[in-house]
């Protein structure tokens, strides 16, 4: 017994821990942390994508390299043309003092800052350096009583932000460092190598403060001849410029996009954690009901899953209450029919076991306690039936039936049987046309007919027949079984009532050899398969449909064709 109880114990904790997690409420939804985070990760991946942005760097810096060539080559074909000492059959050279007056002339609007090297190596000219040979600088100073001049202004902590992030994500350590000499040569500038030798050539460096050099250098020729190197720098503030602007609106786009997101994602979890959630709490009331009926929440007009989910589990708690009902009244319908035969046999034991009865009434006693036994051994075999069909209505095989065959070896089995006890004749009518293929189970339609057939003849007088006969509804509709039979017919108030479990109403030599169960397991076969079955009376036509002689009784079965493949 206390293994028992334990078992039952640990059988029914993991349903009641659940409930209890249920009725928790939770601080947040997992099922809406989890769609946040799928349609945050994309907004995520594009926000990432901005900040880093590597790939369009490295096509600016190409396209300003580009530039500065370009530029590089203007101003050394107007050094090679103007700025050279020399003609076509002698030996030309540059002119340092022409060359430099020319080359700040040409660079100096473009905010580029120039070197030109001579053919031996040497600084010629730097566009940058105030003490240029031959040249007369004038720099005005300030008026006497003016403020000294302000401070440049403080940078704005999201620039410095952005700065930082930019030399973070930036990959400028495989550059080589750029080394700031008071008189370069040749030898600091590679590029500038490349250009005396006649080969146009970039390169790109890393200043101290983490920044861009961005250097281009090209021949200055004179009938191609090569008579010094123009190198042109210039940092990357402008593509770091333009880098921050693209981040910026790119962030801006992510940030915005970000919030719609939640917003949506939020809205999109509420309209289903919430429906979920419901039906969830709905659920464990029903299932924690003991009296009362909880209802299930209509959320079927939504019109998508949840919707179908929500008419999918009215419907199983529709049939589950219609379910709990019917085991309830069976069990009380099933108490009530066995109390009476109970009854009967306790009286005929009490009578019988009493002292000096004599041998004649004890035997009659004895006769009705068998009765009653044999009685109750019926009953119980056919609740034992009933009690079995449902459940194997479910788990049997639909396949279609050929009710023609059914109907012959019917006919074939009562030819024989039905002659010799009841003096009553079966004859079987066939009107339809074939094929005859229903939709259902066999054995259970020959349950249906073998029960209205055995019911018919306990009714049927001797010398009387019994005519089943098959047609079929037009149009290809439902195949239609009759049987008819010459009984004294059914009470009109009582075509419905005869379906109910337990309803017995026959001759008294019939009686206690029915338990009443035959025709409401007959309907239950009917309705589980989509057909039906309904009782009539027939009436003698002489005297019209309706108040013509009652000449039997009628059972009338619609059985549902097969579908055509």
């Amino acid at each position: 017994m206390r293994r028992h109880k334990q078992a039952t114990t640990r059988s029914e904790s993991p349903s009641l821990l659940r409930r209890r997690r249920r009725s928790q409420s939770r601080r947040y939804s997992p099922l809406t942390t989890r769609i946040l985070l799928l349609n945050i990760v994309p907004v995520a991946l594009l926000a990432l994508g901005a900040v880093y942005l590597s790939d369009y760097e490295d096509e600016l810096i190409d396209t300003e390299l580009a530039s500065l060539l370009v530029q590089g080559e203007m101003v050394a074909a107007g050094i090679g043309e103007i700025a050279v000492v020399g003609g076509e059959t002698t030996i030309n050279r540059l002119d340092a003092d022409a060359a430099r007056q020319l080359l700040s002339r040409l660079v100096h609007p473009t905010g580029v800052r120039a070197r030109l090297f001579a053919e031996t190596g040497e600084l010629m000219g730097d566009s940058a350096l105030l003490n240029e040979a031959g040249r007369i600088h004038v720099t005005p100073l300030p008026p006497p009583e003016s403020p000294p001049e302000a401070p440049p202004p403080k940078r704005r902590l999201g620039e410095e932000i952005g700065d930082w992030i930019t030399r973070q994500l930036s990959h400028t350590n495989h550059y080589p460092q750029y080394v700031d000499r008071s008189t370069p040569t040749v030898r600091d500038f590679p590029e500038a190598a490349s250009a005396l030798r006649g080969f146009n050539a970039s390169a790109v460096r890393m200043l101290p403060d983490g920044r861009l050099l961005l250097s281009a250098a090209v021949p200055v020729l004179r009938y191609k001849q090569v008579l010094g190197a123009l190198v042109l720098t210039r940092d990357n503030r402008a593509i770091a410029a333009s880098l921050r602007e693209v981040r910026y609106d790119m962030l801006t786009i992510a940030v915005a996009a970000l919030g719609i997101t939640v917003l949506l994602s939020l809205y999109l979890a509420g309209t289903i954690t919430q429906p979920i959630v419901r039906l969830a709490r709905a659920a464990d009331d029903v299932r924690l009901a003991r009296e009362s009926r909880p209802e299930i929440p209509d959320l079927g007009k939504r019109g998508d899953e949840i919707g179908d989910l929500n008419d999918a589990l009215r419907s199983m708690t529709d049939a589950l209450w219609q379910r709990l009902n019917a085991i309830e009244s069976f069990a009380a319908d099933v108490a009530h029919e066995l109390k009476n035969p109970l009854t009967s046999l306790r009286s005929a034991i009490e009578v019988a076991a009493r002292p000096g009865l004599d041998v004649e009434r004890r035997e009659k006693l004895m006769a009705i306690v068998i009765d009653d036994i044999n009685r109750l051994n019926r009953l119980i075999s056919d609740i034992s039936d009933a009690s079995r069909l449902d459940a194997e209505l479910m788990r049997g095989e639909v396949k279609p039936v050929d009710l023609k065959a059914l109907l012959d070896d019917m006919v074939h089995h009562y030819a024989v049987s039905a002659a010799d006890k009841a003096g009553v004749t079966v004859d079987l009518r066939i009107s339809a046309n074939p094929p005859y293929a229903a939709h259902g189970h066999d054995g259970r339609y020959g349950q249906v007919v073998r029960n209205v057939i055995d019911n018919a003849l306990s009714f049927s007088p001797r010398g009387t027949k019994i005519v089943i006969e098959l047609t079929r509804e037009p149009r290809n509709g439902p195949f239609v079984i009759t049987i008819d039979d010459e009984g004294p017919g059914i009470p009109e108030d009582n075509l419905e009532s005869i379906f109910r479990r337990f309803y017995s109403e026959r001759p008294a030599e019939h009686f206690g050899q029915n338990s009443g169960l035959g025709l409401s397991i007959c309907r239950q076969i009917m309705e589980t398969y989509g057909g039906t079955i309904v009782a009539s009376n027939r009436r003698s036509a002489a005297h019209g449909s309706d108040s013509g002689r009652l000449v039997g009784a009628r059972f009338t079965l619609r059985i549902p064709a097969a579908d055509r493949k």
